[in-house]
């Protein structure tokens, strides 16, 4: 690890760690994360360390014990007693991209004491797709609108099914009613909507419609749906789909999934150059707003391949600033009922969603997102209770350009 820095604060260092302890820890860390299926999430909310508050502690301190310079909180503490809480950005390399550096208990010892206690945290994306596509737009895009993109029905899959509904059965959940009229009530949301319920579970929100939507101009898109990874030991994280209304005879690059062709990285990327001889980059047919926030399963998967051409890139790519993704799979509030126990009253995946847009409506998103994560971690400390548990609000993290 090397750092440096900025902005009235002087000063550099490099930290050093063996890879064979970091592989050990990162293939430590990669034991409790949440798997996909069934199964999968069960084991996360019966036995996984982030399911436990004296566990995750243990955890964290490892990670911090194998991965984290001490030397740099000290840098930090006396940086902050002079010009306050430092923002970091944070480049990690593949192996550690789903690290939750956030929680890494950094004082040493039995102090719980939380890099997130301490700094704000952004995810750096790579250096190579620092850059705004072919059509870029600026932190102004000239537009009031949000794009939504609520939970959006995938042809040929049951609500119940693998890629079925993730918030629930619309217009049952309040606090995403109230979301949706906030909204409505502060400028407009796009797909138009004549109640907040009709903003959910659209089918007609396919790549086509989502594209004219954003060639028109957004300050902002917000995705909570389904996304599936590529394997990292292929190499190919351009193959990481996001999943819409769009039918099989859709053009696009993914193939298709019984009556449904996914919306992939490489479409986002490339557009329709590789398809037709008149083809469309893809950062002119999908221009990215400013602020994105793409609320699936590790739909910042991206990060953990060594060339990065994942969602989140490609929305940096096509002129994002921010991207809110995910590290890992994350579990659905039904999961917590289902699994935990916990009553239908309690959503915490709502929750989360809520946070992450009230953190885009705010001038400084990362430090917004990141208040809201030490309430959750407070509460976390607090009581150890399941809903305030690190499986859902630790994946989070803001990726900027």
């Amino acid at each position: 690890m090397t750092w440096t820095w900025a902005r009235g604060a002087q000063g550099f260092g490099t930290g050093y760690t063996p890879g064979p302890d970091v592989d050990e820890a990162v293939r430590a860390l990669a034991a409790e994360l949440p798997g996909g299926g069934t199964e999968g999430m069960r084991r996360a909310f019966e036995s996984s360390a982030l399911a436990s508050s004296e566990e995750e502690r243990r955890l964290s301190r490892m990670l911090a014990e194998v991965l984290w310079p001490p030397g740099l909180t000290d840098q930090i503490r006396q940086v902050s007693a002079r010009l306050g809480r430092p923002l970091m950005r944070l480049q990690p390399s593949p192996r550690v991209a789903q690290v939750p550096w956030e929680l890494l208990a950094v004082d040493g010892g039995d102090s719980d004491v939380r890099l997130m206690d301490l700094v704000d945290i952004a995810t750096t994306a790579p250096a190579s797709l620092r850059r705004a596509g072919a059509t870029p737009t600026g932190e102004d895009p000239g537009s009031d609108a949000v794009v939504l993109v609520l939970d959006p029905r995938v042809p040929g899959f049951r609500a119940d099914s693998p890629l079925g509904s993730v918030l629930g059965q619309p217009g049952s959940d309040p606090a995403l009613l109230s979301l949706v009229q906030h909204r409505l009530d502060a400028g407009t949301v796009v797909p138009s909507v004549a109640s907040p319920a009709e903003a959910f579970r659209r089918t007609d929100l396919d790549r086509d419609r989502l594209g004219e939507a954003l060639r028109k101009g957004a300050r902002r898109l917000m995705y909570v749906g389904h996304v599936s990874g590529a394997p990292v030991e292929g190499g190919q994280s351009e193959d990481v789909t996001l999943h819409l209304c769009c039918g099989p005879q859709t053009t696009g690059m993914a193939e298709p999934v019984r009556a449904h062709r996914p919306l992939s990285a490489k479409d986002l990327l490339l557009g329709t150059l590789p398809l037709r001889a008149d083809g469309v980059p893809g950062a002119q047919l999908w221009p990215a707003p400013p602020r994105v926030a793409l609320i699936a399963c590790e739909s910042g998967g991206d990060l953990r391949f060594a060339e990065s051409f994942g969602l989140a890139t490609a929305m940096i790519h096509n002129g994002a600033h921010l991207v809110t993704a995910t590290r890992w799979v994350l579990p659905t509030s039904f999961a917590f009922h289902r699994l935990a126990g916990l009553p239908e009253s309690v959503r915490p995946l709502t929750e989360a969603v809520v946070a992450v847009d009230a953190a885009h409506e705010d001038h400084d998103p990362v430090r917004h997102l990141g208040a809201w994560q030490r309430q959750q971690l407070d509460r976390w400390r607090t009581d150890g209770r399941i809903e305030h548990s690190p499986l859902l609000w630790a994946a989070l993290t803001c990726i900027v350009r």
